[in-house]
Parts: structure tokens; C-alpha cells; sequence
């Protein structure tokens, strides 16, 4: 079973990082997919290509800022485990992980990609949000 982590860092507070991250909902504002659906504890990503996934949300602890979410019901995704994890940096900021496992393993080698351009859109909405305008405001 392959297993993936992916971290950035991110100026601004992990509060702030967890409103847009931590919400099943927008997943689509800053992951590459094309839209999202969550209804009670379940989520359906619906992707460029048409295809859908349909997937458990396993965890959403607003306290510690983590989230999980399984693929299911899908005839290649098997034992699949996703996480989403807002840490503070000790220095006022955050670091956003997003993590995946499953089988069989090419995808979730492929699932890098996705993450490392999720946590890069994530950073930049983030970043113009709360850090750009403060560093306007200073400049």
C-alpha cells in the first residue's frame, strides 16, 4: 500500500487555513477538481475527466484541525485513507499536510500531483487573503 504526504507552509494563522481547508465543502476552491457535494457524512468529488468519486468523511476535528476522508464504493480506489492536517508553526502561522494511502499504490503516486497543486492554490488564496494585505498595509 502506498502512502503520500505533502506539506506547505503557509502565513497565516492555522485558524485562518482551516475555514478554507478544513471545510469538506470548498475542497474545490483549492484542490483540482471541478466541483464537490457533501451531504451529512458523505462527499462526492466530481472531477474534469467526468469522473465522480463518492467518498466517507471519516473525521473533521474543528479543535485539532483534521480532516479524513475515504474513497468508497469505487472499483479501483481500495483501502484508501485521505488526511488534511492544519499545525501551527510556533511562529503565529501554519503548515497545511495533506496525506493519502491506499492501493493499488499508482494511485496514490498520482495523488501527489493533485496535492502539490492543491497545497500551492491553497497557499495563494490564503496568502492574498490575510498576509498580502497586511504586508500592503505595511509597505
Amino acid at each position: 500500500m502506498a502512502s503520500v504526504r505533502r506539506e506547505i507552509h503557509i502565513e497565516c494563522t492555522p485558524e485562518q487555513a482551516w475555514e478554507l481547508v478544513g471545510d469538506p465543502g470548498r475542497l474545490h476552491e483549492w484542490f483540482p477538481i471541478n466541483d464537490c457535494k457533501v451531504e451529512g457524512s458523505k462527499r462526492w468529488i466530481y472531477l474534469a475527466s467526468g469522473g465522480v468519486f463518492e467518498e466517507d468523511i471519516v473525521t473533521q476535528d474543528n479543535v485539532n484541525h483534521r480532516f479524513e476522508y475515504s474513497i468508497v464504493n469505487n472499483p479501483i480506489w481500495k483501502d484508501h485513507l485521505g488526511s488534511v492536517d492544519v499545525v501551527p508553526d510556533g511562529h503565529g502561522h501554519c503548515i497545511v499536510v495533506y496525506g493519502t494511502r491506499g492501493k493499488p499504490d499508482v494511485l496514490a503516486l498520482v495523488t501527489v500531483g493533485a496535492a502539490d497543486e492543491g497545497l500551492r492554490t491553497a497557499k495563494k488564496i490564503l496568502e492574498e487573503k490575510y498576509s498580502g494585505h497586511n504586508k500592503k498595509a505595511q509597505g
